[in-house]
């Protein structure tokens, strides 16, 4: 979907509220500092995501020879998409309720 028609869904949902407006208000009252930290921690959650997407791009089901430690993958990553979920503007939860 293009930004101005995924905008335009979301304007439709959503409704004459604006959550990416409100989210901006309390954005814009954090300190400089703080918000210096919390861009370099979501900079820092970006690089590891796409690390552990490359790895996983190149492992085979035989690289799984436990399937214990294949599991403790996939937990650990349904909890980031949990914590996710609960961010706000966050599309994981739409996505989670749509499958």
């Amino acid at each position: 979907m293009m930004p101005e028609q995924e905008k335009a869904a979301l304007d439709r949902l959503n409704g004459p509220e604006k959550p990416e407006r409100i989210m901006s208000d309390e954005f814009d009252g954090v300190d400089a500092t703080e918000k210096a930290g919390i861009g370099t921690a979501l900079n820092r959650c970006r690089a590891l995501a796409s690390k552990i997407a490359n790895e996983l791009r190149n492992k085979r089901p035989e690289h799984f020879v436990d399937k214990l430690s294949l599991a403790d993958v996939h937990a650990s990553l349904e909890r980031a998409a949990d914590v996710l979920s609960t961010v706000k503007g966050s599309r994981a939860r739409d996505r989670q309720q749509h499958r």
